[in-house]
C-alpha cells in the first residue's frame, strides 16, 4: 500500500504475514544496527522462533502477524516493525481490558485490533524500527501511517504500540497517536567492581536485609550455575520448561509458550542465552532465563518445583546483578511490574505505550482517562523512589 509520512511524497509499504518471508540481515539493519544497544526481542531470529514454534502465527494463539516493511530505492527496505492482528488483548502487559468492555458495552467491536509489539514480552525498547540514514524521520512516520491505514482496511477498532522508546512515544503523540505510560523496576551499574560495591551504596539495614536472603536462598544446600552458550543442553531447556509450566500455570493458568520456542530459541541465539539454575545435588529444582543485550541483562522466566526461601530473589535478582557487573552491562531490566524489586535495587523507570483509536467519541474518553492516569503514574513513581534502598545521594 501507499502512504504518506507527512509529507507530500507516497512511500510504498507493505504486510508480511511471515517474518520468515523478510531477509533476516534486512531486519536486522533495521532493528539493531548498533551492536552496543543489540536488544535481542526485535532481531529477526527471536520473532521468527515464536512464529516457528506456534506460539504466535496461529489463528488460536490470537496473535496473527501482519508486519510492515517500507521499501527502500535499491529494492531492501528501510523500516520495518512486529505487527500483529490481535482478537484479544493475552500477552501484551499494557491493560486495555477496561477500554475493550466499555467499547463494545457502548454497542462496537474492539477486536480485531492491531499490536506493534514484541509478543509475550515486556520489555521497553524500539517498535518502529528504522535503518538509519537522512529518510529515518520519514520513514518512522510512514511506518505509523501504514499501521493507521491497516486498521482501517482490516476494520479493526485501533492500533496499539507497546513499551516504546521515549523517542517513539513523543514522535506518535505528535502524529495523533494517544500516550500512554507505566514503569517497571530497572536495576543500573553504576561502575560497581562487585557485588559488595553495590551492596556499599545501600542503606545500612537494607544492606544487611539482602546479605540475609542471599544466605537463606542457599542454607538448603543449592548451588547455582550460570549457563549461556554451548553450556546450555537440551536437557537444562528440559528442566527449565518444567520451571516455566509450574509457575506459570499457576500465575496465569495457561503459558504461552511451549517447549519447542525455547530449544529453537537457544538453537538461534546460544550466545544471547543466560540461565541461572538452581541445583539441590544432581536434581535442578529452580531457574530463570535471561537474555543478554549490548547495554542490558533482561530477565525473562522465572520458575520453581520446589519451595525454598528467598530464592526468587537469589536466582532472579541478586545473579542478575552479579552478571551484570561482571560482565560490565549497564542495566539489568527483570520484567513487569513487582513493586517488591525496589528494596533490592531495583528502581521505577518510566515505560511508554502509544495508541490509535479510530472512533472519535470512544478517542476522546480514552484520552481524558489518559490524562489523569499519566499524572497518577508519575506520581506513584517519585513516592516509590523516595523509598529507595541507596543512601542518600548514591543514585536518584
Amino acid at each position: 500500500m501507499s502512504v504518506k509520512g507527512g509529507e507530500k511524497r507516497t512511500t510504498v509499504a507493505n504486510i508480511v504475514a511471515r517474518i520468515a518471508d523478510i531477509e533476516p540481515q534486512a531486519w536486522d539493519a533495521c532493528a539493531n544496527p548498533d551492536p552496543s544497544t543489540f536488544n535481542p526481542f526485535i532481531a529477526h531470529a527471536f520473532l521468527t522462533a515464536l512464529e516457528e514454534s506456534g506460539c504466535v502465527g496461529e489463528r488460536h494463539t490470537a496473535w496473527i502477524p501482519q508486519h510492515i516493511t517500507v521499501d527502500d530505492p535499491c529494492g531492501g527496505i528501510a523500516a520495518c516493525a512486529p505487527c500483529y492482528a490481535k482478537l484479544n488483548s493475552a500477552g501484551e502487559y499494557v491493560f486495555d481490558h477496561a477500554w475493550a468492555s466499555a467499547y463494545e458495552q457502548a454497542g462496537g467491536r474492539y477486536y480485531p485490533k492491531l499490536q506493534i509489539a514484541v509478543p509475550f514480552t515486556p520489555v521497553p525498547g524500539r517498535r518502529l524500527l528504522v535503518r538509519p540514514g537522512p529518510q529515518a524521520e520519514h520513514n518512522e512516520r510512514v511506518l505509523a501511517a501504514a499501521a493507521v491505514e491497516l486498521t482501517r482496511r482490516l476494520g479493526a477498532s485501533s492500533v496499539h504500540a507497546t513499551f516504546l522508546s521515549r523517542h517513539e512515544w513523543e514522535s506518535l503523540g505528535a502524529q495523533g497517536f494517544l500516550k500512554r505510560t507505566d514503569q517497571q523496576f530497572h536495576w543500573r551499574n553504576e561502575g560497581y567492581a562487585t557485588f559488595e560495591d553495590f551492596l556499599a551504596g545501600l542503606a545500612s539495614r537494607k544492606r544487611k536485609a539482602v546479605r540475609k536472603e542471599r544466605r537463606e536462598a542457599l542454607a538448603d544446600g543449592l548451588v547455582i550455575e550460570q549457563l549461556t552458550g554451548e553450556d546450555i543442553k537440551e536437557k537444562h531447556w528440559d528442566a527449565f520448561f518444567d520451571f516455566y509450566m509450574e509457575t506459570g500455570s499457576r500465575k496465569w493458568g495457561h503459558p504461552y509458550l511451549n517447549r519447542r520456542f525455547f530449544s529453537l530459541l537457544g538453537a538461534a541465539m546460544p550466545e544471547r542465552c543466560l540461565l541461572i539454575m538452581a541445583r539441590r545435588g544432581p536434581r535442578y529444582v529452580a531457574g530463570a532465563l535471561n537474555l543478554i543485550g549490548g547495554d542490558c541483562l533482561y530477565g525473562r522466566y522465572w520458575g520453581a518445583v520446589e519451595h525454598h526461601p528467598c530464592l526468587h530473589f537469589e536466582v532472579c535478582y541478586y545473579q542478575a546483578i552479579d552478571y551484570a557487573i561482571a560482565h560490565r552491562i549497564a542495566r539489568v531490566e527483570a520484567g513487569a511490574q513487582g513493586e517488591h524489586k525496589l528494596a533490592r535495587g531495583y528502581l521505577p523507570t518510566m515505560t511508554y505505550s502509544a495508541h490509535f483509536i479510530t472512533d472519535p467519541g470512544f478517542r476522546r474518553a480514552v484520552a481524558r482517562y489518559l490524562e489523569s492516569e499519566r499524572l497518577a503514574v508519575a506520581e506513584n513513581a517519585a513516592e516509590l523512589t523516595a523509598y529507595a534502598p541507596y543512601r542518600k545521594g548514591d543514585q536518584s
